[in-house]
């Protein structure tokens, strides 16, 4: 069974850690509708995993065969909630609350790392994909499933309009953010990355890949 350790707040990213206890109570409601997109990358997670956003553990139950899980998560409220889930991984669990731009690993210490719904959240985009680099082994591979920028340029621009007051209620979360473009960007290759459903004529596109160090 999962058996969750939970370190203290580390680094320069205390000071952003007051969290969103509304939203993370709100949190397995609202992300109902994304869990479906979750199943088709979680669970091809293989070896030791890191986790870079845990939120309420909504990925803990989609794990397979891997030998130990590591989960990052810089809000509290959303911490605490994930530690009662542990137990559906089956296999060692970590829990740090901490932030993605700086993350308390060795270099080059994880096979995979999963990232859901996360990117459009983290205040330094590209210090966080670094450290996700830095700590992937040169094999590893990063599983990715994001919401994107629309490929409309009418439906960007409503995001554009909308993401400063989306940001407000929604933790952060930036609705026009590029997130695959911004994988490649910082110290990846992108070989496989495709629409989960409908990815026109939609707000909320949403992508699934597999990214490799460059």
């Amino acid at each position: 069974m999962g058996r969750a350790l939970t370190s203290g707040v580390a680094g320069r990213n205390a000071e952003h850690m007051e969290g969103h206890p509304w939203l993370a109570a709100t949190m397995d409601w609202t992300m109902r509708s994304l869990y479906p997109a979750r199943r088709e990358v979680v669970p091809e997670a293989t070896g030791r995993v890191l986790e870079v956003g845990v939120g309420t553990g909504l990925n803990f139950g989609l794990y397979g065969d891997i030998d130990e899980l590591i989960g990052i998560e810089p809000d509290p409220h959303m911490l605490e909630r994930a530690r009662k889930r542990t137990d559906e991984v089956g296999r060692p669990v970590s829990l740090h609350q901490v932030g993605a731009e700086r993350m308390p690993f060795e270099d080059q210490s994880f096979d995979t790392v999963v990232l859901t719904f996360t990117l459009c959240t983290i205040p330094d985009v590209a210090a966080a994909l670094a450290e996700m680099r830095r700590v992937l082994r040169r094999e590893g591979r990063l599983l990715f499933v994001e919401h994107t920028r629309s490929k409309q340029r009418g439906l960007a621009r409503v995001q554009d309009v909308l993401t400063p007051v989306w940001k407000l209620v929604g933790g952060g979360c930036h609705l026009n953010r590029p997130a695959p473009d911004l994988i490649r960007r910082h110290g990846f290759e992108v070989p496989e990355v495709r629409a989960v459903w409908r990815d026109t004529w939609t707000l909320l596109p949403v992508y699934r890949g597999v990214a490799l160090r460059a």
